[in-house]
C-alpha cells in the first residue's frame, strides 16, 4: 500500500498495481524511460482506440526507433507507416517536430510543459502527458475516460464541460506517482468504468461512486454529441492498356494533404469531364464530423485528359501512403458489371 495520499488516489493506485494493463508504451511503477516512445503513443491515441495503436505503435518503432531515424526519414515513409491510422496532420506534424527538436533542441524533449507547447502538434492535453508519463509530474490529464470516471464519482447528471471535470480530476491528482496516477484512472475507465454496463464491483471507488450508490451510471456522463453530416460524391478508376490505375497526390492542405488518391469529388464539384461507366457498389467512410459516401465510375486512360498524377499497378500501391478511404476503394479494383 502506498502511504501519505489521498485515500481515492491511494485505493486506485492499490487497484493499479494489481490490474493495471500492460501496454508497449507504458512501464509501471515509475516514468518511462524514453519521452519520444511516449510523445508518438500519446499522438497515435488522438482519435485512436488502445486496440488499434498497439500494433502500429510497435511497428512504428522498429522503423523509427528514434527521434534521429524520424527527423531523418522522407515525409512520404512517415505517411506510409501512419497508413490507415487516420488523421493524416498528425503524421506530418511529428515529422516537423521530430526535425524541430534535432535542430533546436539537441535532439532531447523539453522537459516542461511550457517548452512543450511550443512544438509543433503538442497541445495542453499532450504537453501534460510527455510531462507526466515520461517525466513524472503530477499533471491532470482528462481523456474520454477520465471524463466517465469523475462524472460518475460526482454523480453529474447535468452536461458536462472539459473545465468542469479537469478541476475535479486535479483535486484527486496527488503530488507523487504521477504516470501510474494519470494510467490507473484512465485504466479504471477503460476497462471497469465502461461507457455501458460497467463493473461496479470491482472499482475500487465503487463505495464513494455517487452514481454507483445511486444507480445513476446508466445516466452519466451526459455528453451531447452533435450529429454527423452526410456528404456523398464519386470516386474515379480510371485504367490503362497495362493495367495501371491513376492516382494523384492531395494538395498539403485540408483533407486528407499529402496522400495518393483515385480522383474523387463532393457532388457539387467536377474535378474534370469524362466519359464513365457507372459501377453498381458504393463506399462510405466516417469522418470525426461527417460522413462520406462514394459512388463509384471507371473510365479508360484514353478518355481522359491528366495535368498531374502517375499510373500505378496495383501491385506498386504499398509505395504510397493512401487513407483508410482510398484502401476500401481499393476492394473494388477488378472491373465489375455496370449498372
Amino acid at each position: 500500500m502506498i502511504s501519505s495520499l489521498n485515500p481515492l488516489a491511494q485505493r486506485l493506485l492499490d487497484w493499479f498495481a494489481v490490474n493495471g494493463r500492460d501496454l508497449p508504451w507504458r512501464v509501471k511503477n515509475k516514468a518511462h524511460d524514453d519521452p519520444y516512445a511516449v510523445w508518438i503513443s500519446e499522438i497515435m491515441l488522438q482519435q485512436t482506440t488502445v486496440k488499434t495503436v498497439r500494433d502500429y505503435f510497435i511497428r512504428w518503432m522498429k522503423r523509427f526507433p528514434n527521434l534521429k531515424t524520424l527527423a531523418a526519414a522522407d515525409l512520404q515513409d512517415v505517411l506510409l507507416m501512419w497508413q490507415g491510422l487516420g488523421y493524416y496532420t498528425r503524421a506530418k506534424k511529428i515529422h516537423e517536430c521530430a526535425r524541430l527538436v534535432m535542430s533546436q533542441y539537441n535532439g532531447q524533449f523539453p522537459k516542461t510543459r511550457e517548452e512543450l507547447l511550443k512544438l509543433p502538434g503538442i497541445g495542453p492535453y499532450t504537453a501534460s502527458s510527455i510531462c507526466c508519463f515520461a517525466y513524472n509530474a503530477p499533471e491532470t490529464v482528462v481523456d474520454g475516460n477520465v471524463i466517465r470516471v469523475i462524472a460518475r464519482l460526482y454523480g453529474l447528471t447535468h452536461a458536462i464541460n472539459h473545465d468542469e471535470i479537469y478541476k475535479l480530476a486535479q483535486k484527486l491528482t496527488p503530488i507523487a506517482y504521477g504516470a501510474d496516477y494519470a494510467s490507473a484512472i484512465m485504466d479504471l475507465g477503460a476497462t471497469v468504468c465502461t461507457p455501458t454496463a460497467p463493473d461496479c464491483l470491482l472499482c475500487p471507488w465503487r463505495t464513494t461512486c455517487v452514481a454507483c450508490q445511486k444507480g445513476l451510471t446508466d445516466q452519466i456522463p451526459l455528453i451531447q454529441k452533435p450529429k454527423k453530416q452526410e456528404k456523398s460524391g464519386f470516386v474515379y478508376l480510371i485504367t490503362d492498356t497495362n493495367g495501371r490505375y491513376y492516382i494523384r497526390k492531395r494538395t498539403e492542405k485540408g483533407l486528407l494533404s499529402g496522400l495518393y488518391e483515385f480522383p474523387w469529388h463532393y457532388d457539387t464539384q467536377t474535378p474534370f469531364q469524362i466519359p464513365w461507366i457507372p459501377d453498381k457498389t458504393n463506399v462510405s467512410h466516417t469522418f470525426t464530423h461527417f460522413k462520406l459516401t462514394l459512388g463509384i465510375r471507371r473510365a479508360a486512360s484514353d478518355t481522359v485528359m491528366f495535368t498531374n498524377g502517375l499510373f500505378v499497378h496495383p501491385n506498386d500501391f504499398d509505395k504510397y501512403p493512401f487513407s483508410t478511404l482510398m484502401k476500401k476503394v481499393m476492394k473494388y479494383l477488378s472491373p465489375r458489371q455496370g449498372s
